[in-house]
């Protein structure tokens, strides 16, 4: 029996809690600086040396998904918590196509962006504000939520060109204990662009950076995050193609999605 179990039955936490905790505000730490350095340092010289926008940002998206595999082995390391991935080889022949992910934790979209070097993704607006990430959405030239007039359009065209586009319809982190509360836009962007949707779930054994947790609020053992790849919706199957018909048609898909994206294992 390890010493943390044994401290958990007698109702304190032992050294493994401690450690845990240590290194999760390291984690923390480490996450949003390499954030600030990669903006002020290797997004600004790909600016310099990369004249074409697109091969750029391409090359900073990649520049992302490997930045969160190193940390993501970097958590997994010191034990902060350990994760599995089932079906990135799935992820990464798919093209053209709308991810779509329940939303339990905070690290939910670093683990798929980690093995997907060219997604792109639909980001709050209020990211654009944060000191250390600002520069991040800049380069991976995320699409954001609050710019209405040009958000289906620009989804449309890039889907159009192959590109993969991660969405979380709850539009915020799951709230524990709470039935999952989609919004529609994922599947009006999937019906109006013609699109397959991904449906990818996401479980933690423990809960942990959650909607009601804060970042030191960590489990009395060590979580293990699990991501699963499951089937394709093909998003014309739940309408007709034509204009008047596809606010029903993405009701229509909202209300499947809502079935589909509970884990199975919950």
């Amino acid at each position: 029996m390890t010493d943390s179990s044994l401290s958990l039955r007698h109702g304190r936490p032992g050294f493994n809690y401690y450690w845990r905790l240590v290194m999760t505000a390291v984690s923390f730490t480490l996450f949003s600086v390499g954030g600030l350095l990669m903006s002020l340092t290797w997004f600004n010289l790909l600016l310099l040396i990369q004249r074409d926008k697109h091969r750029r940002r391409r090359i900073a998206r990649a520049s992302i998904a490997w930045s969160f595999r190193c940390f993501l082995r970097f958590c997994r390391f010191v034990g902060v918590y350990d994760y599995h991935i089932e079906g990135a080889d799935q992820l990464r022949r798919d093209r053209g196509c709308l991810i779509v992910a329940n939303h339990p934790s905070l690290i939910d979209y670093v683990m798929i962006a980690s093995v997907l070097p060219e997604m792109d993704c639909l980001v709050k607006a209020e990211l654009q504000k944060n000191f250390f990430l600002r520069g991040v959405i800049r380069a991976a030239d995320y699409l954001i939520n609050s710019e209405a007039e040009t958000l289906l359009p620009d989804s449309q065209q890039r889907l159009a060109r192959g590109d993969t586009l991660l969405i979380f319809p709850e539009g915020t982190r799951t709230r524990h204990g709470e039935a999952l509360k989609l919004q529609r836009g994922a599947a009006n962007i999937a019906v109006r662009a013609g699109c397959d949707l991904r449906v990818v779930h996401i479980t933690c054994t423990q809960r942990m950076l959650d909607k009601q947790s804060r970042w030191y609020q960590i489990p009395p053992v060590k979580p293990v995050f699990t991501v699963r790849v499951h089937a394709r919706i093909d998003s014309t199957s739940f309408g007709e193609s034509n204009q008047d018909a596809q606010p029903l048609a993405a009701r229509r898909l909202t209300r499947h999605l809502q079935q589909a994206l509970v884990p199975q294992d919950v």
